[in-house]
């Protein structure tokens, strides 16, 4: 037990949420889904959720020792009988774990990682999804490739899909994001992590068809040490890197399009982001982008160049498709996501309680 204001004892909490990837500086989709349940896990039940957050610097590959071995010291001190992990990777020798686990794409495709993460990969990440009393995945085709490629227990894996927040909107500040960020002319938008994964070298030829019309390919996104980038990527693309978060919004509203060409996603959440925004959207048939757009966007294949090209001129013009995209995107939002995730961890939680006690 812990003591409240006032003098009264609360409960001690029971699960530990592990906040190493909301701790990161940049903003991917993992950390986006760390983010949010972080925010809206403990509002949902305060007593039930406590946060342990390492230092930013031990946020990266440095966290790898924190996440292994400080993080379920932290919960053996507070006694919190279970670990939630929203980020993939969670401590081995825990044993009442509960992760979200976005896809396999390194065990999927190897290539498109460094040596170094995909071997980290395939040595701890199957040991999770095997070991977790719940693994939660954003997708059914994630939920195919954890039971597939990581070996988890079909019947302890949930799909929970991401949220979308309600900063992205068809009226966000377009004007201020393009003052900002030195956007003067129209732009079809790629919002992605440099990686060989969302296969933004394709980009290439869409920037060299449409500069002539006055039009920009921008993308948005830095690289990372674990991800391999395709070789001379979108070398016509205007590249911002990092943008902040607060321009985020703006920055998609403005868009004449958006595009991504990935060769793989576990759910997509920038897509999601574009629809919200009311931008007529152009993904690839690939991973589990049908699945999360659904009719809100326009469909491509990932490695046919023309297609891609085609593609936009298709998405501009077929009537509708932003309205169904705003639709769509409404479907999905962060407090049915906390909500959901918050019932497999309950349920977790019973299950423990049933099979007796067991130490970290």
């Amino acid at each position: 037990m812990c003591r409240r204001r006032g003098g009264s004892v609360a409960p001690m909490p029971q699960v530990l949420f592990n906040a190493r990837a909301a701790a990161r500086p940049e903003l991917g989709g993992v950390e986006r889904w760390a983010r949010e349940l972080e925010q809206r896990l403990p509002l949902l039940d305060a007593d039930r959720y406590a946060v342990s957050r390492p230092p930013r610097a031990l946020a990266h590959r440095a966290g790898h020792l924190w996440e292994q071995a400080v993080l379920p010291l932290d919960a053996a001190r507070r006694r919190t009988p279970l670990i939630l992990s929203p980020a993939n990777l969670a401590p081995v020798a825990w044993r009442a774990n509960v992760v979200v686990i976005h896809d396999a794409a390194a065990l999927r495709d190897p290539s498109w990682y460094s040596q170094a993460y995909a071997r980290w990969q395939r040595r701890v990440l199957p040991r999770i999804a095997q070991g977790a009393l719940a693994v939660i995945v954003p997708s059914a085709f994630s939920r195919d490739e954890v039971v597939e490629l990581l070996g988890a227990q079909p019947g302890r894996v949930h799909v929970v899909p991401g949220g979308v927040d309600p900063r992205f909107t068809p009226q966000a500040d377009a004007a201020r994001a393009a003052h900002a960020l030195g956007l003067a002319r129209p732009y079809i938008l790629t919002v992605a992590s440099r990686t060989a994964r969302k296969n933004l070298a394709a980009l290439d030829g869409l920037a060299s068809r449409l500069a002539p019309d006055g039009i920009d390919v921008v993308l948005a996104g830095g690289g990372r040490p674990q991800f391999r980038e395709d070789g001379g990527a979108a070398a016509r693309v205007r590249a911002l890197g990092h943008v902040d978060d607060a321009l985020l919004p703006g920055l998609y509203a403005g868009a004449r399009a958006f595009v991504l060409p990935s060769r793989h996603e576990g759910f997509g959440l920038t897509a999601v982001e574009a629809m919200a925004s009311g931008v007529p959207t152009l993904v690839s048939a690939a991973g589990a982008l049908p699945e999360t757009c659904g009719d809100g966007a326009h469909y491509v294949h990932a490695t046919d160049a023309e297609s891609l090209e085609r593609g936009v001129s298709a998405a501009l013009a077929v009537a509708g498709l932003a309205a169904r995209g705003v639709a769509r995107a409404a479907t999905f939002t962060w407090d049915r996501t906390a909500r959901e995730v918050d019932a497999v961890v309950s349920a977790a939680l019973a299950a423990r309680r049933r099979r007796g006690p067991a130490a970290g």
